[in-house]
């Protein structure tokens, strides 16, 4: 590929961007149909909590990094200019709260050193847990040496690898061949200096991902389940203005389903539960279904324009939901949340998922 066609390749991603950003602000990319099936259960409420507000602690360590709450800002974004001011005014605000951040993918910096400006947060989150971003798709032998010379200029503590057929297929010129891919994976875990986290973007890693999963020597895995935004909806909205496969737009593993999959296929590996997670109370109960950490993205899109108060706003509120959901459940700290069992709900009236 000679220089023309790399700067082309990198505007083109860079445009891509923008648009999903806006997509994402102002189109209709939430699933209709299926819902995150947190729903269906309620948390043991404790009228005779001995606990006090004040005392309960949220804290956790997660890939080695300890947090002041079991809270991941998701991925999102990188390559444009709105998509730095986005990254670093989320990065400030996961400084202040003590939480942890994941970056967008980080394909377009691979290419072109003016984008790493764009994933450049350490400056302002100096202590926060920050995790790098690549397509499975992506992954190579060759993209290994590349790959970890970037997460070295960000100061990235991990790596995540996303694993998204469906985004793919639905994207125009998208990457739909994902043969050997679960064999590249596992060399790169093995081999890579940073932990490997593996990913999905919204679409859910179920039982059969799972169990794929046994032995490959990754840290994490996050089910980023169905739910809340769909990126086949999304991916729809940019490529033709519109969603001309519904059906496709409401396919996944809705998030609370994934959960409790993975948690039983791999009963001893660290979770990341995302995908429609959009309260406090949705944490908790994620929480008690095996996750160690949660990770919202979404709703701190449009905060993450304004300013990093803005985005701190909400993940403060976030935050504190959480921790009255553990006072009021009669814990002061999230082992005690997770001992809890975790009652389903039996009322008919509830939106039962797919």
């Amino acid at each position: 590929m000679d220089q023309r066609s790399d700067r082309g390749t990198v505007s083109s991603m860079a445009s891509r961007k923008l648009r999903h950003i806006d997509a994402c602000l102002h189109g209709p990319v939430s699933y209709e149909t299926v819902t995150t099936g947190f729903e269906r259960y309620r948390l043991p409420y404790n009228a005779l909590t001995q606990t006090s507000l004040g005392s309960v602690d949220l804290g956790t360590t997660f890939l080695g990094a300890r947090l002041r709450a079991p809270v991941l800002v998701g991925a999102m974004t990188g390559g444009a200019e709105l998509s730095r001011t986005i990254n670093r005014n989320l990065a400030e605000a996961a400084q202040k709260l003590g939480i942890g951040m994941m970056l967008g993918s980080q394909r377009i910096m691979l290419d072109d050193d003016v984008a790493t400006a764009s994933f450049d947060v350490r400056e302002l989150a100096p202590d926060i847990l920050l995790i790098g971003n690549i397509g499975l798709a992506q992954v190579s032998g060759t993209l290994v040496p590349k790959l970890a010379a970037a997460l070295g200029r960000i100061g990235a503590d991990a790596l995540a690898v996303h694993a998204n057929p469906l985004q793919e297929a639905m994207q125009d010129n998208g990457d739909t061949d994902f043969s050997g891919s679960l064999e590249r994976l596992h060399r790169l875990a093995a081999e890579f200096p940073y932990p490997v986290l593996l990913k999905e973007v919204g679409h859910g890693i179920g039982a059969a991902a799972a169990e794929r999963l046994r032995g490959v020597p990754i840290a994490a895995v996050d089910v980023a389940g169905a739910g809340g935004t769909s990126w086949a909806r999304v991916e729809q909205l940019v490529r033709y203005g519109e969603v001309r496969f519904p059906a496709i737009a409401e396919w996944g593993v809705p998030t609370a389903q994934a959960l409790t999959e993975v948690r039983a296929t791999l009963p001893g590996m660290p979770l990341v539960a995302s995908g429609g997670i959009r309260t406090g109370m949705d944490a908790a109960k994620a929480l008690m279904m095996g996750a160690d950490v949660v990770a919202l993205a979404r709703p701190l899109l449009a905060p993450a324009i304004e300013s990093p108060a803005a985005a701190l706003d909400v993940l403060h509120g976030f935050v504190e939901e959480l921790r009255i959901c553990l006072h009021g459940c009669g814990v002061t700290d999230v082992d005690a949340l997770r001992s809890l069992p975790l009652n389903a709900q039996t009322d008919k009236s509830t939106r039962k998922y797919e």
